[in-house]
């Protein structure tokens, strides 16, 4: 499972002419899931999200997560995360996992997250949507469930 997580702002998440998300300071986060991710693969991930120390401390350093900041987290499917662009020009994206299974480990990632208190808004998983972010700082973390990166 890979993820990109990133502090703003603001962000708001829109789809079907309606507003599906929208908070304030906190995490925007696009995940993707790969064919052979599993639930430790998601409990990883939710860690990450929830325990990432990439809000300021009193000293102005990076200290805080977003649990003790008590921000707002949004998160987005994107299977675009397992593109390959190394051949050609049109990307391939055989590294994603199928919809179904997809979308379950997806749901599940949701609800790890909430297991840690948060109260993870979300767009539309499989659909088309406009993200609008101002991200903070800029900061942003790659993460991946195998540790590739």
């Amino acid at each position: 499972m890979r993820a990109v997580v990133q502090r703003v702002s603001t962000c708001e998440v829109a789809g079907d002419g309606s507003t599906l998300a929208a908070i304030g300071e906190g995490l925007l986060v696009y995940v993707g899931v790969a064919p052979d991710d599993g639930e430790a693969d998601v409990r990883y991930v939710a860690d990450k999200i929830a325990n990432l120390r990439i809000f300021p401390d009193e000293e102005g350093k990076m200290g805080r997560s977003v649990v003790e900041r008590g921000g707002e987290v949004v998160v987005v499917s994107q299977f675009t995360l397992f593109g390959d662009a190394r051949k050609g020009r049109r990307p391939s994206f055989d590294g994603a996992a199928p919809g179904d299974r997809a979308r379950r480990l997806y749901e599940e990632l949701l609800d790890g997250i909430r297991d840690f208190g948060v109260r993870p808004q979300s767009g539309s998983f499989g659909a088309s949507m406009k993200v609008a972010s101002v991200n903070l700082g800029p900061v942003t973390i790659l993460l991946d469930s195998k540790r590739l990166f």
